[in-house]
């Protein structure tokens, strides 16, 4: 099936993500968008998801109208292609790459994380020298796997100080039409063990999202030291956290319960607060993991997790169970830490899906939502709840009949609508 079709006047972007000023914030209509419109049943199982097309008016970055299909009037002819939510990558690194320059593997490397800080230190400041530009190519690939918003975590350390932040800014601001973003600030080397105290100080009054952190026991040698100083710099300037936490050992599980207890103690960080990673909880064995996410649960911490493959095996549908808000990114794409990366996160949404035998036609709609950030057109009883007037105009159109087709066969995406804008 061919990509959407243009009529004059309703100008799409290039493929490089520039906009052109005349298609900003127009009225734009597409019709034969088709929607999912609810489900089918046999003996209590959904076995279809019914569809439908409509025409979809889209205004200021919103959408502002839904209405019956007519083929027949000048507008965008989106021929049939499915729309879903725009995707969401939820755990990236734009600021440090390869990706746009130089083909490189990983090398060998000892010492853990600690031996990666060393690596890092000694490789960074050349890194620096065009990471806005490799950034922006690598929202480009992003947004050519239907991604546009990521959450992106950036290196706040005495090696790079706040040039990291200052030139992935750079790239943000050349793309800030097609693309939305929130920042961490990510003492990717240590809060105590490099000081970065002063720098993450300094960037939190800059434009960033969330205050991070990476294993305070491996790294810092003081789980709640390291944790008291994130959480206050975080309460003092209105942040979120989102900290990586690979251990999965005692120290992870003290660090899980020790954040949970004092994200109780602190209500305003309920829901602002993440554990990327926690491979610890791939560790426990099933009472403790049903433990654990309970009180995740009620202390509404979210954990934005790295789908799981070899031998770990991370309890994602126990984390549902308990209304965990669980999320996904790449996390790495063509850098010294990792090799591989699509840019795909509806890649993700099926490996989960195989994973964890979410292969009916029910289990693979809602597995959606680990591509989305949990937006789903239709909700657990088949009701539409996505889109409606009202919603930010973030969508894709896939080559895919519903939600269920588009995980299972990762669907290819044909075109990608951001704030209201055509991106391609």
């Amino acid at each position: 099936m061919a990509g959407i079709t243009f009529v004059p006047g309703m100008m799409a972007a290039g493929s490089s993500g520039t906009l052109n000023n005349s298609s900003m914030n127009k009225k734009q209509i597409f019709k034969n968008v088709l929607l999912e419109t609810g489900f089918e049943y046999e003996d209590g199982e959904v076995i279809r998801t019914h569809t439908e097309l409509f025409c979809v008016e889209v205004e200021n970055g919103k959408i502002t109208r839904i209405s019956p299909n007519n083929s027949n009037i000048q507008a965008i002819d989106a021929k049939g292609l499915l729309m879903l939510p725009a995707f969401k990558d939820m755990h990236i690194h734009l600021d440090k790459t390869f990706y746009g320059d130089q083909w490189q593997a990983i090398r060998r490397r000892s010492g853990g994380v600690k031996g990666m800080i060393a690596l890092e230190q000694k490789i960074l400041p050349e890194m620096l020298k065009n990471s806005t530009f490799k950034a922006e190519k690598m929202i480009e690939l992003l947004q050519a796997k239907g991604t546009s918003f990521a959450r992106s975590h950036v290196n706040i350390e005495p090696t790079s100080k706040l040039d990291s932040l200052k030139n992935l800014q750079k790239a943000l601001e050349n793309k800030k039409e097609s693309f939305g973003t929130e920042l961490v600030a990510f003492p990717q080397h240590g809060v105590f063990y490099t000081d970065s105290v002063p720098y993450l100080k300094e960037a939190a009054q800059m434009d960033i999202d969330f205050i991070g952190g990476v294993d305070p026991y491996t790294i810092d040698g003081a789980i709640e030291k390291t944790i008291d100083f994130t959480l206050q710099l975080a309460l003092d300037h209105q942040k979120g956290i989102d900290i990586h936490l690979h251990e999965t050992g005692e120290s992870g599980l003290k660090t899980v319960e020790y954040l949970i207890e004092k994200v109780n103690e602190n209500p305003l960080l309920k829901g602002k607060t993440y554990l990327s990673h926690c491979f610890v909880l791939g560790k426990l064995d099933k009472t403790k993991q049903e433990e654990i996410a309970e009180k995740l649960g009620n202390a509404d911490i979210g954990i934005v997790s790295t789908i799981p493959f070899g031998n770990l095996i991370m309890p994602i549908p126990v984390l549902y169970k308990y209304n965990v808000n669980v999320m996904t990114g790449n996390d790495s794409i063509i850098d010294h830490w990792n090799t591989f990366g699509t840019g795909s996160v509806l890649q993700k949404a099926n490996l989960m899906a195989q994973l964890y035998g979410y292969s009916t036609e029910l289990m693979l709609s809602r597995s959606l939502k680990l591509a989305t950030a949990n937006v789903l057109p239709l909700d657990d009883q088949g009701n539409k709840q996505w889109p409606k007037s009202g919603d930010d105009a973030n969508f894709v159109l896939v080559n895919a009949s519903c939600s269920a087709e588009a995980v299972s066969r990762i669907s290819s995406v044909e075109s990608l609508i951001h704030q209201g804008n055509i991106i391609f």
